[in-house]
């Protein structure tokens, strides 16, 4: 197989590195003759590949229907001969229709999916899904196909195909007292954390609702993390203040070094509710973390409850905190889920696993 991963994305999130993480594994395990990434030249993914010297070619981006990006794009898919267009986001997805219908592409396309979203609100969105050059719309979860099916005529097009992580990534499993450290927290403290943009489906409220009801009402030695940045911190970190819970909770901001301080969450607390899986639960699960999630969108695809975590009701602080409150109180549990999280991860999730899933399901393309 040769193949083109195209992405427009300029941001780096959970969808970008999963570009990187297949590329790694299509390369390791041997499943492709050949493969390239194609996005913007100034965008967080040009960046990281080309640190991690991969074949990608940037290209200037002018927006999702900019025609002299879907021109190139159909250039470099006959220099390369590809045998797949592999999209990963939306302004991509419309670039890459152009790319066949102006200008004549006749590579096969298939379209990754992450977000639980309607996507049949206008004529063109509809249409471009239901295009006849898309062969595959390859969901990361089930609720996310179930809200495809308004818009999409074929729905044997749709195909379940799970989140991913490299645990290699992540190695560290025991606390060092990094963040006790940092941040001047008492040894005998708990450390509450979360790591999510600050964006409306994470449900920052209900995080911080969650966290008044387990200092004001359960007296809970803690302090209680927030990684991430994102459009509503501002309001969030207002909130935060309103409640008078400032000494509480901690804004860490963005941070590069997940992998190290993760390890040193007692709990990860997780509100999100609409959530298509939530790679960073992998991430938890990586690093032998107790996870206390919202039973929302895709999460209990990845948290088997009473098995590998513990599911809240979406939105509501006071189930979060007595999930919470059980776990805390319940060392045997609390390994349990740290052993079971690890092993359903390897089975289910991991780069080799997921990549060998999604090279089937390009393969049934060409064939």
């Amino acid at each position: 197989m040769r193949l083109i991963q195209v992405t427009a994305s300029q941001v780096w999130r959970g969808h970008e590195q999963k570009i990187i993480y297949l590329y790694e594994a299509f390369r390791d395990l041997g499943y492709v003759e050949d493969q390239w990434i194609v996005c913007p030249k100034e965008s967080e993914v040009y960046e990281m590949a080309s640190q991690k010297n991969m074949q990608v070619i940037g290209l200037d981006f002018n927006g999702e229907y900019d025609l002299k990006f879907a021109k190139s794009l159909k250039n470099i898919s006959e220099e390369k001969n590809a045998d797949v267009v592999f999209i990963h986001n939306s302004q991509s997805h419309t670039l890459a229709v152009l790319a066949s219908l102006f200008y004549g592409m006749k590579a096969p396309m298939a379209l990754c999916r992450t977000l639980i979203k309607r996507v049949d609100t206008n004529f063109f969105r509809k249409w471009k899904y239901n295009y006849k050059g898309i062969k595959k719309i390859i969901c990361v979860s089930h609720p996310v196909v179930e809200v495809l099916k308004y818009a999409v005529k074929d729905h044997s097009r749709l195909s379940v195909v799970g989140s991913v992580t490299d645990v290699a990534k992540f190695p560290k499993q025991e606390k060092t007292g990094l963040l006790h450290q940092e941040f001047n927290i008492p040894e005998d403290y708990k450390i509450i954390g979360n790591i999510a943009e600050f964006t409306g489906f994470k449900d920052h409220y209900t995080w911080v609702d969650t966290v008044e009801i387990l200092v004001k009402e359960k007296k809970l030695k803690a302090k209680f993390i927030l990684v991430g940045k994102g459009k509503l911190e501002a309001e969030i970190r207002q909130y935060v203040a309103d409640k008078g819970l400032t000494d509480d909770i901690i804004f860490a901001g963005f941070r590069k070094d997940v992998p190290q301080i993760l390890p040193e969450f007692d709990l990860f607390l997780f509100t999100s509710n609409n959530e298509p899986t939530g790679g960073v639960l992998l991430e938890s699960y990586a690093c032998k973390v107790p996870i206390v999630a919202a039973n929302a969108g895709g999460i209990p695809e990845v948290i088997v409850e009473n098995e590998t975590g513990l599911l809240a009701e979406v939105g509501n602080p006071q189930s979060f905190a007595e999930k919470t409150m059980q776990l805390l109180n319940d060392t045997a549990l609390q390994e349990k889920f740290k052993e079971n999280g690890y092993q359903y991860l390897l089975d289910n999730f991991t780069k080799d696993v997921i990549a060998k899933k999604m090279y089937d399901e390009l393969a049934e393309i060409i064939n």
